[in-house]
């Protein structure tokens, strides 16, 4: 059964709210977050790199994300719980998304050090890997009877995400090799575009050069930083309004442990 949620929630119909309500734990996140915000401070202070400081907030604020998820697991359920852990994850993946956006158009930092809060993790294996552990997650959760619209969409379109990020890493490996072959060792391969986008598939093929495609505005002429930016933000508005659809249908038969 779907726990009662506060008057002003009630008052206000926000069925995603349920789903991310911190309930009980919400003062020990307030303050957990509280104390990885200063601890990210002093230790940027100290001279830790942005990426460090940014992992140590992240990771001081994990056990009472744990400490949620498991009431939210005897609260709901394994599939529920899991919708909602991809809501928090991939809505952190898409602020790491806007911070490179920020750096990149704003603070005006050149495209190969605008990597984000984190950026270590801007490697082209994390962004493989996360792309279809996403995917493989909506698969398991539309398996698992969540489903709606917009879960099938939001299939569609990570598959689509992650097919073009394979398009690349296989892309970076052929680099790597190239640069091994020629003798060159410290050179990355990182950033080389993918389906959209400045320099790639679509711009540079000859099936779509010149087509009515390349006209289209950004398609061919983004950056990569761009491209990558809307594929998230495309992913996590499908993904919220989904999970917004299934919690507004309240406790359903086939979805618990």
């Amino acid at each position: 059964m779907v726990a009662a949620t506060s008057p002003r929630m009630r008052r206000l119909h926000v069925p995603l709210w349920e789903l991310l309500d911190p309930r009980e734990h919400g003062p020990a996140m307030a303050w957990s977050a509280a104390l990885a915000l200063v601890a990210a401070v002093l230790v940027r202070a100290a001279g830790w790199p942005l990426w460090q400081a940014s992992a140590l907030a992240v990771a001081m604020m994990v056990p009472v994300f744990g400490a949620k998820w498991l009431a939210d697991r005897r609260r709901f359920g394994d599939a529920v719980t899991v919708l909602g852990i991809l809501v928090v994850l991939q809505g952190f993946h898409g602020l790491e998304h806007v911070a490179q956006w920020i750096q990149y158009h704003i603070l005006r930092w050149p495209s190969f050090i605008s990597s984000g809060l984190i950026s270590a993790a801007n490697a082209e294996w994390v962004h493989f890997v996360w792309n279809w552990a996403v995917a493989a997650t909506v698969a398991w959760l539309l398996w698992r009877g969540i489903r709606n619209r917009w879960m099938w969409a939001l299939l569609a379109w990570s598959v689509a995400h992650g097919a073009e990020h394979t398009y690349m890493m296989v892309r970076y490996l052929q680099v790597l090799d190239e640069f091994r072959a020629l003798g060159v060792t410290g050179v990355s391969a990182q950033g080389l575009p993918g389906f959209f986008g400045r320099d790639g598939w679509l711009a540079t093929s000859p099936l779509t050069q010149d087509s009515f495609v390349c006209r289209a505005p950004g398609l061919t002429t983004a950056v990569r930083l761009d491209v990558h930016f809307w594929w998230n933000i495309g992913e996590t508005t499908l993904l919220l309004v989904a999970a917004h659809c299934r919690m507004r249908r309240g406790a359903l038969p086939g979805e618990g442990a």
